[in-house]
């Protein structure tokens, strides 16, 4: 088995053997900045375990607009719920962050998730956290004014990254957050006059991720809460109490 695999934190909390039985049709596969995994309607035929990638789950709009409403990291996995209910993609699953990521087939997952039952739990604490991440970050985006929610939207790409550079343009922020690329710019000037963050041309540097954390609405505590308790095995996200830098 790839050690590899372990890398993404759901894998990881698996016991041994379920994850060795799911490791013989494990592949793993490279994700790119742009690429689309999935359009709205596309038959899910893949789960993808993220490692180092990111990944946002990304609501299309008639009028061409989009707005994000859940993202996944190395602590979840992607496709698997959509194929569980109706085979097809929720909406737009688009790669914010490249790297890579542990791939299957949904045809074997299922039948080894049918006759595992540690295994089936996990996937059903897991949609429970995921559902719960959705209708939090559907409740931010109606109520929340857009600084708030851009502090945490920052913090959870931070959560799920390995550095502090963050390969951000304002038009990908102002897409994720389903506002103007200007209302977006106003915002990030005020977080760097603030000293959180810094802004360059490799993207944005979080600067201060205490401050961050302060600035962002309840929503961001509470996703980290529910992924705590529902997926206590998983290893979960850094705070500021032990982030240096």
């Amino acid at each position: 088995m790839n050690a590899d695999h372990r890398t993404n934190w759901l894998l990881a909390s698996l016991e041994a053997e379920d994850l060795a039985a799911l490791a013989p049709h494990l592949e793993l596969v490279e994700l790119s900045r742009g690429q689309v995994l999935y359009e709205p309607g596309d038959p899910i035929r893949h789960a993808y375990f993220p490692h180092h990638a990111i990944v946002s789950l990304v609501n299309v709009l008639e009028d061409g607009g989009s707005v994000e409403v859940a993202v996944f990291g190395r602590e979840g996995v992607l496709g698997l719920l959509s194929a569980l209910v109706t085979r097809e993609a929720f909406g737009r699953y688009l790669v914010q962050i490249p790297g890579t990521a542990s791939r299957i087939s949904y045809e074997p997952f299922d039948k080894i998730r049918n006759a595992r039952p540690r295994l089936r739990r996990l996937i059903m604490h897991y949609g429970e956290a995921f559902l719960a991440q959705m209708f939090q970050i559907l409740t931010c985006n109606a109520v929340h004014p857009v600084e708030a929610r851009c502090c945490r939207w920052i913090l959870r790409l931070h959560d799920r990254a390995d550095q502090d550079t963050l390969p951000l343009t304002h038009e990908f922020l102002a897409e994720m957050l389903g506002v103007q690329r200007s209302t977006v710019s106003v915002v990030t000037r005020t977080l760097q006059t603030a000293g959180l963050i810094r802004q360059n041309r490799g993207g944005i540097t979080v600067t201060d991720r205490a401050g961050l954390e302060e600035a962002a609405c309840e929503c961001y505590g509470k996703i980290r809460q529910l992924y705590d308790r529902l997926l206590p095995g998983a290893r979960q996200p850094v705070s500021s109490d032990n982030l240096s830098g």
